[in-house]
């Protein structure tokens, strides 16, 4: 009875997902849509599904208006420099919180954990003041100093240790003579490997797709990033769709090439937390 009704729900379960994978690409397929076409197509009663003839045009539009590759090259170094050392430091840390014994271990991570609900912008003031004393407004280490280990990180590999790395292993490399570096690296790390990446995929994004920080601390035309240079392309006396959504389908393509570059760690450590689930 169950074998039956697991072939039966089989289609019900194909039909569903197809609905949320056009639910989840179709506004991505209509920003590249508008980004084809001309601002004139937004007043068309029944809209065309039809990719239009204006997107090199309207890219060019953009790197007109703003210094687009430099935007995304601050982008690249910002997020890239930050999701790599969340990586390394959240997993350095989380290893110490879930395998290593010491005094006020667990007080220590609730003080981290804890600094997670305290609203960010009420240490946009003081950062400020402090970047303001360092002399570094406008440049890029304003942006990535701030953000080189969170608190979300940390608890993330903790518990990803805590899952994957058994006490004995540990234990077991400390008897062979490994230090605590060398017992990270060669036993902690590739247990949570796949983990480690899907952490690295959301804090690439979340530095991608920050705006507030970058605004107040960047200069927009000397040293902008994505964000803030989309927010230059939407202002003006009237919103031109295109050449903003032309902006947006530029900024979207490097998020979609580290998640094909991780798509394999990023699968293996969702269906290991499925699988151990």
């Amino acid at each position: 009875m169950g074998t039956k009704r697991l072939t039966r729900s089989g289609p019900v379960a194909y039909a569903v997902l197809v609905v949320v994978l056009l639910a989840s690409v179709f506004p991505l397929y209509y920003s590249f849509l508008i980004a084809s076409k001309d601002n004139s197509a937004l007043g068309d009663a029944v809209p065309s599904l039809v990719p239009g003839g204006n997107l090199f045009d309207n890219l060019t539009r953009v790197f007109d208006t703003v210094d687009f590759w430099l935007a995304m090259q601050n982008s690249l170094v910002v997020a890239g420099t930050v999701a790599i050392s969340n990586v390394v430091l959240g997993t350095l840390a989380g290893f110490a919180f879930a395998r290593l014994r010491f005094r006020g271990g667990n007080a220590l991570f609730l003080v981290v954990v804890g600094t997670s609900m305290v609203p960010t912008q009420l240490g946009v003031i003081p950062l400020y003041m402090l970047m303001s004393d360092l002399d570094w407004y406008g440049t890029l280490q304003a942006v990535i100093v701030p953000a080189l280990i969170g608190a979300f990180s940390v608890f993330w590999m903790r518990q990803a240790c805590e899952e994957s790395v058994p006490y004995e292993l540990v234990e077991a490399a400390r008897v062979d003579g490994c230090s605590v570096l060398k017992t990270f690296w060669h036993v902690a790390f590739p247990a949570v490997r796949p983990q480690a990446a899907v952490m690295g995929m959301f804090t690439f994004m979340t530095a991608w797709n920050d705006f507030f920080w970058p605004l107040i601390v960047l200069d927009p035309n000397d040293s902008p990033t994505v964000q803030v240079a989309l927010s230059t392309l939407a202002s003006g006396y009237y919103t031109d769709y295109s050449l903003m959504l032309s902006g947006a389908s530029l900024a979207v393509l490097p998020v979609v090439a580290i998640f094909i570059l991780l798509a394999r760690q990023i699968v293996g450590g969702i269906m290991q937390g499925a699988v151990k689930g």
